[in-house]
């Protein structure tokens, strides 16, 4: 049963990848810098690639930032410090090629994952691993949502993608 489960996630992930390829590709120049600190498209965009990226992984201590990385910029909200700072943005080629990254390493990541364990993983979610890789999943897809209707408010709509084999 792991391994279809396994099967399963990993066509999910690819295919939520897939639908927020096409948000950052078909969103409209003047739409991609738009929206209220810290909410732009381009971050929201961002933050659904780094989390992706991060959850996929074992364990907190097995992550590696993609090499343009910047500390502030997956934060979509204010904590005890204020709002995360303002950032210059990622191009749209920037971050097509961050979720080409993640999405290259998908199976790999997925493979290397203990679904049975009890611990996610990571400090802050105290689930099993098998939930957090679905709430991973969840995240990911309302982001695409989020980004979604910002498109269809501009008359631009998404092809579903089902599954990613």
């Amino acid at each position: 049963m792991p391994m279809e489960i396994k099967r399963a996630l990993k066509g999910q992930y690819r295919a939520g990848l897939a639908m927020l390829r096409q948000c950052i590709e078909r969103c409209p120049d003047d739409l991609w810098e738009a929206g209220e600190h810290p909410r732009h498209f381009w971050r929201i965009a961002y933050h659904a690639v780094f989390y992706t990226h991060l959850y996929l992984q074992v364990n907190e201590e097995a992550f590696q930032p993609w090499e343009r990385h910047r500390h502030h910029v997956p934060s979509l909200w204010e904590d005890h410090r204020g709002p995360p700072p303002v950032e210059p943005p990622y191009s749209r080629e920037e971050t097509l090629a961050y979720l080409d990254a993640v999405n290259e390493k998908v199976d790999e990541w997925v493979d290397l994952i203990d679904l049975d364990s009890q611990e996610s993983g990571f400090d802050w979610y105290s689930i099993p691993k098998m939930d957090h890789q679905i709430l991973n999943v969840r995240h990911l897809q309302g982001h695409v949502g989020q980004l979604q209707e910002l498109l269809y408010a501009r008359g631009v709509d998404l092809d579903w993608v089902a599954i990613r084999p």
